[in-house]
């Protein structure tokens, strides 16, 4: 079996008041996707920074985010889901501007090409985020 393919990727933890910005897929099974936070593929010729504030205002809408600092980086192995292992470079933002408690976004060109996707995004209390998917919830701790 080949080696699985190593992936640039950026996690997203948007904080306020205490609470961690999440969502969930309104298309797609909860058993398949999970709760989220903003994350993405970092593009070629961009840095992992900007690929966060990409990511992030794509994926909620949010256009005043701001970043606060690199929590840090991982590895996650996404097999057998996909043959691929992610390395992450996760980072702690934070939104100017007044947002909902809850909303719908809408992002129209997702990297990995499937087509438009539409997230229900909200605010769980940043003890709760042990309850991502995938791995995201790794680097809460170094908030």
């Amino acid at each position: 079996m080949p080696a699985p393919l190593m992936k640039q990727k950026v996690v997203c933890y948007i904080v306020r008041d205490g609470q961690l910005l999440v969502f969930r897929h309104v298309d797609e099974p909860w058993d398949e996707s999970g709760l989220q936070v903003p994350a993405g593929t970092i593009k070629p010729g961009e840095t992992p920074e900007v690929a966060a504030i990409r990511e992030a205002s794509e994926e909620t809408g949010l256009t005043a985010l701001r970043l606060v600092r690199k929590v840090g980086e991982s590895q996650y192995d996404m097999t057998p889901y996909r043959s691929e292992t992610h390395h992450r470079h996760v980072f702690h933002l934070e939104v100017d501007e007044v947002t909902p408690e809850r909303w719908v976004s809408n992002e129209e060109d997702p990297d990995d090409g499937s087509g438009p996707k539409r997230f229900e995004c909200y605010w769980i209390p940043l003890a709760q985020g042990h309850v991502l998917s995938g791995g995201q919830g790794a680097l809460l701790g170094h908030l």
